[in-house]
């Protein structure tokens, strides 16, 4: 055991902490007992983390995990285990492997037969589902859209067809246009809340329908963390089978159609718009493109 700062923290373990998603008052009193005591503390930033340790007076070894490292990672992090030391894993802000980097790491520590232990904190995901006024009691979550292509495409349906609540992450130069293209792929009525720089000092939080906000940040040039919650498709509005319009499309580029193509004859036969039609295109493997 290590009972530094009037704390105990368990050998060999390795402590997932929470964090504040912006306001350092937000620091729960266990995290920061654990994080006092650890014996070293692997972060996604450690200049950002730094700051948190400072202000916690936490005289704790900090390193970097974050998404290029984290396999060359794994090995050290296994050896402080295997020494007997406490490790605490944190993120930028809230919770560690949700949408953050982590994941690898854990499950090594996992296999390797460590234990593993949850601290729990603030969580952006939650935070922006209280104010929401949406129903909370099922919700997806869809962490960040995919930049581009099939897997965007796909990404959007999946949003489109949820009957849920709908939670979703997106840097704020990128809102403007994720709202947008929402706005086109039938979703301009769909109630939601865009969330920024919850807990800070400029926290703003804004409701209207998809089309309402996406003309709101059409010319924004904002900062800071969003999060975006999204009202659940309307019951009876499910519109054509997905299903049976993806067989269509490969059916279609089976024949050696190309994407417009297969586009035009999806939006003429199953009802679709001309935007729907050719997200469906991207979606099919080995589809010509009409270069």
């Amino acid at each position: 055991m290590n009972g530094k700062r009037g704390t105990r923290v368990v050998t060999g373990t390795l402590y997932v902490v929470g964090t504040p998603i912006g306001n350092l008052d937000d620091m729960p009193g266990r995290a920061a007992h654990i994080l006092r005591a650890a014996d070293v503390c692997y972060a996604e930033d450690t200049r950002r983390t730094g700051t948190l340790l400072a202000r916690l007076e936490a005289d704790v070894p900090l390193r970097s995990l974050h998404r290029h490292n984290e396999r060359s990672r794994v090995d050290e992090l296994l050896a402080h285990l295997e020494a007997g030391r406490s490790v605490a894993l944190v993120s930028d802000a809230g919770t560690p492997t949700v949408s953050d980097p982590g994941r690898r790491a854990l499950a090594a520590v996992r296999e390797a037969g460590y234990h593993v232990c949850p601290i729990p904190g603030p969580s952006a995901i939650l935070a922006a589902l209280s104010v929401s006024g949406m129903p909370a009691d099922r919700f997806l979550f869809l962490g960040f859209a995919p930049r581009r292509g099939r897997a965007r495409a796909a990404w959007i349906d999946d949003l489109r067809a949820c009957p849920d609540t709908a939670v979703v992450f997106e840097a704020p130069g990128r809102v403007g246009a994720l709202l947008a293209e929402l706005s086109r792929a039938g979703l301009s009525e769909r109630h939601a809340v865009v969330c920024r720089e919850m807990t800070k000092l400029h926290e703003e939080i804004t409701v209207g329908s998809v089309a309402e906000l996406a003309a709101d940040w059409a010319s924004r040039t904002a900062r800071g963390e969003v999060t975006l919650v999204f009202a659940g498709a309307p019951a009876g509005n499910e519109g054509p089978d997905l299903a049976v319009i993806m067989e269509q499309a490969r059916h279609l580029s089976r024949a050696g159609l190309r994407r417009r193509e297969i586009a035009d004859r999806l939006a003429a036969e199953c009802g679709l718009s001309r935007n729907e039609a050719y997200r469906v295109s991207l979606r099919v493997e080995g589809t010509p493109s009409d270069d």
